[in-house]
């Protein structure tokens, strides 16, 4: 998206994208990117604990460099630039409405066109980590509450209406299925009851990244 009104109108080229055939292009930088990702950014070691700990940020870093570097070989003939947690507030396109105080973990878009808009990508482990006391350090794993969800998800799905992105992704990281399946049944329940308009899974391919060194792999939606 653009930072001015100027310069919004699509130019022949952009009019000339084929968003779909995009989307699959960038899909197999996507994989690429999660395989590149290596354990010690999957889950942190920590100094003195046996343990590792999921820690999103540290993932999410490690994975943006990656699909900077994955995107990068494409070359010119790919016209995406890659955004991490852009902060749309302010937008003369966006301004008061279900965008201006969200930003995404990743934007693919072409800066100063409405147009090609590409995917926009939220990232979540698949446990919280629970902590105890100074000493005490961390104690369990919790699950993703709903509200992150709900939050995520209503994201997505408003960047798709009002933001004109084609796609939407929602990569969970991590290997516990008990509590990826809880994500993935959450989700569900939350697009029942709050509606399409709200959440729409249709609009949002669900991709989860199991182990380190490997692709993430897609999920159908409950």
């Amino acid at each position: 998206m653009s930072n001015s009104g100027r310069n919004l109108a699509p130019d022949s080229a952009n009019t000339r994208r084929d968003l779909p055939k995009d989307f699959a292009i960038f899909l197999d930088f996507f994989l690429q990117a999660t395989a590149m990702v290596g354990e010690d950014y999957f889950r942190l070691p920590v100094a003195g604990r046996e343990d590792l700990l999921y820690r999103e940020r540290v993932y999410c870093y490690e994975l943006y460099h990656c699909l900077r570097l994955s995107m990068e070989h494409s070359g010119p003939s790919f016209p995406y630039t890659l955004c991490g947690e852009l902060d749309k507030s302010g937008h003369p396109y966006i301004r008061g409405n279900s965008l201006d105080r969200v930003k995404p973990d990743f934007l693919v878009h072409k800066p100063l066109s409405m147009t090609l808009n590409l995917v926009a990508i939220e990232v979540k482990p698949v446990a919280r980590t629970i902590r105890g006391g100074n000493q005490t350090g961390v104690v369990g794993w919790r699950a993703i509450g709903q509200e992150e969800i709900e939050k995520d998800l209503k994201t997505l799905t408003a960047f798709h209406r009002a933001g004109s992105y084609h796609r939407a992704i929602y990569l969970i990281y991590g290997n516990d299925d008990r509590r990826f399946q809880h994500i993935r049944a959450k989700a569900a329940v939350l697009s029942d009851k709050l509606g399409t308009e709200e959440i729409d899974l249709d609009l949002i391919d669900l991709y989860l990244h199991q182990e380190s060194g490997q692709p993430a792999s897609y999920q159908a939606w409950l």
